[in-house]
């Protein structure tokens, strides 16, 4: 079924839904959902949302933080829209009736994370992605003017005369059709999936970064994918994001004997920013040759389970009590901090899309996100994307990089077959993942290559195959990462290259841009 609106929205994140709340106000929006909105990155955040709204606190100094995380490769001008439009849009959600823990005087409770020199986190205990997007959602929901498409899946963007006019899409395994509109907003999240080990829901495949590559629009960063270090590891259940947070209020890292071992690794110890107690974990496990945990047992029971409720259910269905067992912990893909390079006002190099939140690239997080700074972008530049998009076109204003082209279906080996996305998965974990070195890349580079070769030249017919979709989205945005991981020949915030140690700012501080070429 075909549909036409003024405004299209691909994803139901909280910078989708916000950007459809701002873009109701000028026309008709059709908002596409593949899956249930809870099941986004943003149903899934625990920590919360920074914003600078202490008394000890500016946003300035937010900024300052923003940037140290960063390792020397975030936007300044990005970084300052997000600190300082931030709490605008953080009150604008109290205004609206969000749920955030309070204080016995009603302020909003403020929490500390890792990377944060003062409390900033403003959480709802510890589903504040919950509460946000419900929130955004209820409104969203009644607003006459707002389309919503469920089990809607983009399938590619369509493309006139170099102009994005909407996408197609099937909904389930079934046929669907296009959506055309004048503007369209990819707002799509993350690429988790791509990773054996991660924290993000099944959905998050990255299929707006790979939709946009190929139609020509530029992407950047890629390299750059962030590992959470406390992801509950328990043989047998499903891996849960410990969050940030938890070390926030208190929680300490242990390793087998129960010592504390980040002192070892970092100054900051346990609230050092997240790759590097990444790292460290990892460098713990292999000296110890035992599994590293994460303990709360010193603080106070009652408070433990108060205040973080969702995580305690979830070590309780893995026969553990947060507040007195230790809990194994390890990394795993959390968030990706390239993707569809935008300006500030979420342009793309492509006339008529904008993409806004986890599928960006901004320049705002730079090397390595800072913690609960994700949910704010999301919020401050879904909003600055609706306004452009209700603006005459112009021309992105995309900071300066390094671009790249890289052909398609260059080669094709014919003993190579088009695996299961598992399998795939596995292989970025291994080659691509925490740790890299140019021999293991190089090897899952050419594998990658030979798969993408195949899924860009099958029959349409084939995108009525969910599994099908799934994996080739997992493979495009997979071969990307390899490329630009491969590329860059230093370690800088979440990539870390064994055989390059050292953070490199003659030669690699600088963005790097892929741009894919139809073969």
């Amino acid at each position: 079924m075909d549909a036409r609106g003024d405004f299209l929205v691909i994803g139901s994140g909280i910078a989708g839904l916000r950007a459809a709340l701002t873009l109701a106000e000028s026309g008709e929006v059709i908002m596409l959902t593949k899956a249930d909105p809870g099941e986004s990155n943003t149903g899934y955040a625990q920590g919360g949302i920074a914003a600078a709204l202490g008394a000890d606190d500016s946003p300035a100094l937010h900024a300052q933080d923003t940037i140290a995380a960063g390792d020397g490769l975030c936007d300044a001008a990005a970084v300052d829209v997000l600190v300082r439009d931030g709490p605008k849009f953080v009150v604008e959600l109290l205004s609206w009736g969000v749920q955030f823990d309070r204080e016995s005087d009603g302020a909003p409770a403020l929490a500390r994370e890792a990377a944060h020199s003062v409390r900033r986190v403003l959480h709802a205990r510890d589903a504040t992605g919950r509460e946000i997007g419900r929130l955004l959602w209820s409104r969203v929901s009644i607003n006459p003017r707002i389309r919503v498409m469920q089990d809607a899946e983009a399938t590619g963007l369509a493309v006139v005369d170099g102009t994005c006019v909407g996408t197609r899409y099937v909904s389930g395994d079934h046929d669907g059709g296009t959506v055309t509109a004048a503007r369209t907003l990819l707002a799509t999240g993350g690429a988790g999936q791509v990773f054996r080990e991660t924290t993000n829901p099944s959905v998050a495949t990255g299929d707006g970064i790979a939709m946009a590559a190929d139609a020509g629009a530029r992407a950047a960063d890629l390299e750059f994918v962030q590992f959470h270090p406390t992801v509950m590891s328990v043989p047998g259940t499903p891996r849960f994001l410990l969050s940030e947070a938890l070390r926030g209020e208190g929680a300490r890292l242990v390793n087998q004997v129960g010592d504390r071992f980040m002192q070892r690794y970092e100054p900051a110890g346990d609230l050092a920013p997240r790759d590097r107690v990444s790292r460290a974990i990892v460098r713990e496990m292999e000296r110890t040759h035992a599994p590293v945990y994460l303990s709360l047992a010193h603080m106070d029971r009652t408070f433990v389970h108060e205040r973080f409720p969702t995580i305690s259910q979830a070590c309780a269905n893995a026969g553990l009590d947060l507040a007195v067992d230790r809990i194994p912990v390890s990394p795993a893909a959390h968030y990706i901090m390239g993707g569809v390079a935008t300006d500030l006002d979420g342009r793309t190099s492509l006339e008529g899309l904008f993409a806004a939140g986890e599928v960006a690239c901004t320049g705002v997080h730079g090397a390595n996100r800072l913690a609960s700074n994700s949910l704010l972008e999301g919020l401050v530049f879904g909003a600055r994307a609706a306004d452009a998009m209700t603006q005459p076109p112009r021309t992105a204003s995309l900071r300066a990089s390094d671009v790249v082209a890289w052909p398609s279906g260059a080669r094709r080996p014919p003993s190579i077959e088009v695996s299961a996305a598992d399998d795939v998965r596995a292989l970025m974990w291994r080659d691509c993942g925490l740790l890299r070195d140019a021999h293991l890349m190089q090897a899952a580079l050419t594998r990658l290559e030979a798969w993408h070769a195949i899924v860009r030249t099958v029959p349409a017919s084939r995108l009525c195959d969910r599994e099908f979709r799934r994996v080739r989205s997992i493979i495009t945005v997979g071969l990307m990462i390899a490329r630009a991981a491969l590329r860059r020949e230093e370690s800088r915030g979440g990539h870390f290259r064994s055989d390059f140690p050292d953070r490199d700012d003659i030669k690699w501080r600088k963005h790097v841009a892929d741009v894919l070429v139809r073969a």
